[in-house]
């Protein structure tokens, strides 16, 4: 079988389009939530399966190399796509139903006709896996993550420029102690997400 050892494997021995999907910034406290899906050729190869593609979890990588594997991703994608939910979205959706939301959005045109995810249970009529951990067995999962994580990192610096003080560019919205000291200085911003406890208990301090 072509690819065996990956989570493609089982659809593409029927011949099916496969698209990996993951996400960036669901746990993040403020700025939105991005979702990218990928869809690559078959490996050519069963002999080393996921070396055929240099994509890995893109927590595993430098910004550097991320930005790097992330051309090459659309470089030798057959579809990919990035799907945003706004941080107004999230608040009014809540986490899960927004990351649906995303995901349907990077999945539009592609034309996929099965699913790959890392451990996000999709409502889909296409056959799917959802395995934790999924980076580390798919191709595709790993190459989703890397235009999910590049895109949304990008969208956090032009942030940080609109709304300064709260060092975006630094920890991407996440609850880092720079961050907590940040909301507790200056409340929050208009992208924060004020549904998450820890924004909701900076808007009871936040200053006059």
């Amino acid at each position: 079988m072509e690819g065996a050892g990956v989570l493609e494997a089982p659809f593409w021995a029927r011949g099916l389009r496969v698209a990996g999907v993951d996400e960036a910034g669901r746990g993040a406290w403020a700025g939105p939530l991005v979702v990218g899906a990928v869809i690559l050729p078959v490996l050519p190869s069963a002999s080393n399966p996921l070396g055929a593609y240099p994509f890995r979890d893109s927590k595993a990588l430098s910004p550097g190399a991320r930005k790097r594997l992330a051309e090459e991703v659309k470089r030798v994608a057959l579809a990919w796509g990035i799907g945003v939910a706004e941080v107004e979205e999230v608040d009014r959706l809540g986490v899960l139903e927004a990351t649906h939301l995303a995901a349907a959005r990077a999945l539009a045109g592609l034309e996929a006709e099965a699913l790959v995810t890392d451990y996000l249970f999709l409502k889909t009529p296409l056959p799917i896996l959802s395995p934790p951990r999924a980076e580390e067995q798919s191709p595709s999962v790993a190459a989703a993550s890397i235009l999910a994580k590049v895109h949304r990192d990008l969208l956090m610096e032009e942030l940080d420029r609109l709304y300064p003080g709260y060092g975006f560019a630094r920890h991407k919205g996440y609850g880092t102690r720079e961050h907590q000291e940040a909301l507790r200085l200056l409340g929050p911003s208009p992208v924060h997400r004020k549904s998450f406890r820890p924004v909701a208990q900076g808007l009871l301090l936040s200053p006059d």
